[in-house]
C-alpha cells in the first residue's frame, strides 16, 4: 500500500529527482527553517558504587506497545517550542493514551549527565521533559518519575540542567542516584553480564526515553540507545572497551515504551559534554517513535552524515531484532508548527 502525505500525495513520487530517504534527511538538515521544512513536509508529511552482591535479578524489561497499521512508527515535528512539539509528536503517534494507562508508574529517562545549562545542549531540554510529565498525568499515571545516573555530580547536574525544577513544577518525583537503590541484574548480554541497575527503572510499568542528539568523541554520536548508560551504576567506563556491544546489550535489556528525541538544540561537536555555544545548532525539532534503531539511524545520518555501517551498534541492534536501519521504509508523519 502506497504511503501518502497529509495532502494525499504518494511519498514515492514526490519531489523531482529526490528520493524519500533524501527528503527525510533534508528535513533535519534544514531544521528550524520554516520555508525549507514546509516544502518537504508537503509531500513527506506523512555512578555510583557497586552495592554489596546479592542474588541477581534476571529479567528483560520490555515496555513496548503493539504496532498499529494505521499509525506511524516515527514522527518528525519542527519549527516549534519543545512543549508544543512534544504534544504534536504524541498526537501524530496516536496520543499519549496509547503509551500510558491509568494507574501506571511511568519513569522518564532524560539525559541529565552533565553540569551544563540548557543552552549548552549537553542535557535534555527541560521544557521537553516538563511537557512529557504533563502528558503522563493527563493519561492517568499514578506516579511519574524523572531520573538519571549522572556522570558529573548529580545534584549540580539536576539543578543546572533545569530539569529538576521543570519536572517538580509539574508534580513529578525527581530521584537522584542513590547507591542504596541499585540492584544487581543479570543483563543477559555479551558485554554486559551482571551489573548494578538503578531501581526505579526496574520497577516501572512504562519507561519513556528522552535523549538529546549529540556528537560523541568515542562512538560518533550519543542518541537514544546511548542514553541507556544512565540506568547503570558501577564503573561504566569499563564498558568503553566494548562500547558498541554494550550499547546493544543495554538496548536489548531496556526496551522503551516510546522514544522522544530532543533535537531542539543539537550539540554538533565536542560532545558529549560540550560547553561552547558555538558547537550548538538551533534545529527546533523533535523526532519520536517506537523504533529506536530507526530514530538513531535517521538522526545520525541527517546531522552528522553517519550511515549505519559507520556506527556498528546500529547494525548489531537491527540484527538482534530491535528495529530497522532502513528508516525511509517505515511509516512516517511529519509536522511543522509554523
Amino acid at each position: 500500500m502506497t504511503q501518502k502525505d497529509d495532502g494525499g500525495a504518494p511519498l514515492g513520487h514526490a519531489g523531482r529527482g529526490m528520493s524519500r530517504r533524501d527528503a527525510m534527511l533534508q528535513l533535519l538538515r534544514v531544521g528550524g527553517v520554516a520555508a525549507g521544512t514546509a516544502g518537504i513536509a508537503a509531500w513527506l508529511n506523512t555512578r555510583s558504587r557497586r552495592p554489596m552482591p546479592r542474588r541477581a535479578e534476571q529479567a528483560r524489561r520490555d515496555h513496548r506497545v503493539a504496532s498499529q497499521a494505521d499509525l506511524p512508527q516515527m514522527t518528525v515535528v519542527q519549527n516549534g517550542e519543545p512543549g508544543e512539539m512534544v504534544r504534536q509528536a504524541l498526537k501524530n503517534l496516536g496520543g499519549i493514551g496509547r503509551f500510558v494507562h491509568r494507574g501506571e508508574t511511568v519513569v522518564l529517562k532524560p539525559n541529565i549527565a552533565w553540569d551544563r545549562t540548557p543552552e549548552q545542549a549537553a542535557n535534555t531540554n527541560p521544557e521537553l521533559v516538563a511537557e512529557t510529565v504533563r502528558q503522563c498525568w493527563a493519561a492517568g499515571a499514578k506516579r511519574v518519575i524523572v531520573t538519571d545516573v549522572s556522570c558529573n555530580e548529580p545534584r549540580r547536574c539536576f539543578l543546572r540542567s533545569g530539569i529538576q525544577a521543570a519536572a517538580r513544577a509539574e508534580g513529578a518525583e525527581v530521584i537522584l542516584p542513590d547507591p542504596q537503590l541499585f540492584r544487581e541484574v543479570e543483563m543477559g548480554g555479551v558485554a554486559l553480564k551482571t551489573w548494578p541497575v538503578f531501581g526505579p527503572f526496574l520497577d516501572a510499568d512504562r519507561v519513556i526515553n528522552l535523549p538529546i542528539a549529540k556528537q560523541h568523541g568515542l562512538v560518533g554520536v550519543t542518541l537514544g540507545m546511548k542514553n541507556w548508560y544512565g540506568i547503570l551504576g558501577g564503573e561504566r567506563n569499563r564498558l568503553h572497551q566494548q562500547i558498541h556491544q554494550s550499547l546493544v546489550d543495554l538496548a536489548s535489556f531496556m526496551l522503551p515504551t516510546l522514544t522522544i528525541m530532543d533535537c531542539y538544540r543539537v550539540l554538533l561537536r565536542n560532545g558529549p559534554t560540550g560547553g561552547n555555544l558555538e558547537d550548538v545548532a538551533l534545529k527546533k525539532t523533535v523526532v519520536a517513535g517506537t523504533d529506536p534503531v530507526a530514530i538513531d539511524t535517521y538522526v545520525a545520518k541527517a546531522y552528522w552524515g553517519l550511515d549505519a555501517e559507520h556506527l556498528p551498534y546500529l547494525e548489531m541492534a537491527a540484527a538482534r531484532g530491535l528495529g530497522t536501519t532502513d528508516f525511509d521504509k517505515i511509516p512516517l508523519k511529519v509536522s511543522s508548527m509554523s
